[in-house]
């Protein structure tokens, strides 16, 4: 039988990374395949992307026309409407269970640390600590660090094992909005219970009404914005330090040929501090220098080392997309790995340069990978044992060594309570500065623009225009995850890209010294997107819930289920959110207008969608100044930037 041709893209439309497309060039010249070379070959089921497949009985699967969404239905009887629905849903409770698992790892974590059973890990932020305290209720004063972190890590076990009532950080929702959340019933109760009856409702023959099925969706979403994925960004906050502003170099150019390279890829901070430790061990620093090399060099790829390069100005290599070309390199000594967005495919990238590729979480091997078991009560054993298999690596080095020359550097770190600090001051700190610019109309609306990179679209193109257009339109964007990093790439992350900004939002960020274009941290830490959002409705002048503010988020490039969990938690809080690439649905029918108009109308957010990112901008910045206008802050008025004055005027709240 003859092979079929493969197909081969011009690399120039594969990405706009300068660097990933170089090493895509002598992946190609090595005969080595990647991600885009796959996506290139492997045509998406249309009826899939469409969501009108069911498979989830054996009667199926049953395939459904999306031009004729309503001509016929499946096997049972389940309508197109509850088709899509369902695969919706699961897409929710998969995606909120990989934030939720991650989250009450760290609480376990946590609650080790406290009482003293590990004890390689500290609280590091004390004040964190009341303050999370304090937000959910818990007594602080005259108490001492254990007492209060031991109240708190037991309130915090509720979000995930809770059957009733309310989950703790309900309490820091804007009151307007939990009142809708309680009208509808969609307060989460505990995240096991809410995934569990989430995949209970969309079992064959059980629930088959799209709007009962969504309105369980919203509710587990809920458990992963203002449960799983805040408590993981505050546990982690208070073991391992808030961030604050660092300049960080990103991009390939971190690696050093002279040096053990070693790269840390996945989600879980703890052991990438670990790893941090076991780099400046001296007997490790020496046994490398016995190897020949300058040092070892530590470097991280994706969400972990988002929060690295947050937290201790860690380097970072690339976002999801670039995670096989790095290796391609030849450069580095050993790639550790823990959970999600790991391409099984680098395996075999790893495999043509013989760099070790090391698994080291007991819910995520890989066939063919070599696993070293990560013990928080022994994290050291397993860290240790990486870098010296990534000396080893250096030491019998026999790959081609290509490193690109590109480096850009950013300032990333800017945590809720940094954003607090900066906006008002060490004794004034507050939101007022930012509601204020909005009021008079200097800052038009503020834009999450997160999520993942996607290899059926240019990678970094759409979240840089996308962003572009943004700014350039007043509004302030804030990021996230992957998205983050590729715009670090294009030096948005600099006080100086405010060149690229709108009159307005460049003389607030002259004024303040920020960027346009602001970096929070991993893809869990759009929960730091969400505490903003609270605290812009406490400040005031901006309506009364969520739903209220001139704000939308977007996911240009996305691709996981995470990224519909998280699209659909902001929705269900209040926010527009647009996506890009595709978009599980067929358009017209019943369900499609759920999301895209009828959540809205009953006081949550919406969803939007379009694979143009002029588009996306065109989109947000409309409902923007819908918002604008239902304020009755679209009128011109006079602008007034507040200097420190002003802001040493500002009453205390």
């Amino acid at each position: 039988m003859v092979e079929k041709a493969k197909k081969e893209l011009n690399i120039k439309d594969i990405t706009i990374c300068d660097a990933t497309q170089q090493m895509l060039a002598k992946a190609r010249r090595e005969g080595v395949e990647t991600a885009f070379d796959r996506a290139a070959n492997m045509k998406a089921c249309p009826i899939g992307a469409d969501s009108a497949c069911c498979k989830h009985c054996a009667m199926g699967p049953c395939r459904l026309n999306a031009k004729d969404p309503y001509g016929k239905v499946g096997v049972c009887g389940a309508t197109i409407d509850t088709i899509q629905a369902r695969n919706f849903a699961r897409m929710v409770a998969s995606g909120a269970a990989a934030h939720t698992d991650h989250g009450m790892a760290m609480v376990d974590l946590f609650r080790e640390v406290v009482n003293g059973h590990i004890k390689e890990y500290r609280i590091k932020d004390v004040n964190k600590l009341v303050q999370v305290a304090e937000s959910i209720g818990i007594e602080t004063e005259d108490r001492s660090v254990k007492e209060i972190a031991t109240d708190l890590y037991k309130e915090l076990e509720r979000t995930y094992t809770q059957v009733e009532g309310e989950i703790p950080f309900a309490k820091r929702v804007p009151e307007k909005t939990l009142e809708v959340w309680r009208k509808m019933g969609i307060v989460p109760r505990g995240a096991m219970r809410e995934i569990m009856e989430l995949m209970h409702r969309t079992h064959i023959g059980v629930d088959q009404h799209y709007e009962n099925i969504t309105k369980q969706s919203s509710r587990t979403a809920l458990a992963d914005g203002w449960g799983g994925s805040m408590v993981a960004t505050e546990i982690s906050d208070i073991l391992f330090g808030t961030p604050t502003p660092i300049a960080v170099d990103v991009n390939m150019g971190v690696l050093k040929e002279d040096q053990v390279n070693v790269i840390v890829h996945g989600h879980e901070p703890n052991m990438f501090e670990s790893m941090l430790v076991s780099v400046n061990e001296p007997s490790l620093v020496q046994a490398a220098k016995d190897a020949g090399a300058q040092g070892i060099n530590l470097v991280g790829m994706c969400c972990s080392g988002a929060e690295m390069m947050s937290r201790h100005g860690v380097p970072h290599a690339g976002n999801f997309m670039s995670t096989e070309a790095i290796l391609v390199t030849g450069a580095v000594d050993a790639m550790c790995v823990d959970i999600q967005c790991i391409k099984q495919g680098l395996v075999s990238v790893a495999d043509c340069y013989k760099t070790p590729l090391i698994t080291t979480n007991t819910r995520a091997h890989i066939e063919g990978a070599t696993h070293i078991e990560f013990d928080d009560h022994e994290p050291q054993k397993c860290t240790d044992e990486v870098v010296i298999k990534a000396i080893q690596r250096f030491k019998n080095r026999t790959a081609a060594i290509e490193i690109p020359d590109i480096r850009n550097t950013g300032i990333h770190g800017f945590s809720h309570e940094y954003i607090n600090y900066m906006l008002g001051g060490s004794f004034r700190a507050s939101y007022a500065p930012l509601n204020d610019n909005i009021i008079n109309g200097r800052i038009r609306g503020v834009a999450g623009v997160v999520g993942c990179t996607n290899p059926r679209i240019k990678q970094d193109w759409a979240h840089v225009e996308l962003v572009k257009e943004l700014i350039k339109k007043d509004v302030l964007v804030l990021q996230t995850g992957c998205s983050q990093i590729s715009l670090a790439k294009e030096g948005f992350l600099t006080p100086e890209a405010a060149y690229l900004a709108g009159p307005g939002l460049k003389e607030v960020c002259e004024t303040v010294g920020m960027p346009p274009v602001l970096g929070l941290g991993s893809c869990v830490d759009n929960s730091r997107i969400l505490i903003a959002a609270s605290e812009m409705v406490r400040v005031g002048g901006l309506g009364n819930s969520i739903a209220d503010l001139p704000a939308a988020g977007a996911a240009p490039e996305w691709m996981s289920e995470k990224a519909i969990s998280i699209g659909q938690y902001f929705v269900a809080s209040g926010v527009y959110t647009v996506f890009g690439t595709t978009f599980p649905i067929v358009e017209e029918t019943k369900f499609h207008k759920l999301l895209f108009d009828g959540l809205e109308q009953q006081g949550l957010g919406k969803w939007g969608f379009s694979a143009d990112p002029y588009e996306m901008a065109r989109m947000m910045v409309d409902h923007i100044d819908k918002k604008r206008k239902a304020l009755g802050i679209d009128k011109s008025r006079e602008r007034v930037l507040m200097d420190m004055s002003d802001r040493r005027d500002i009453e205390a709240a």
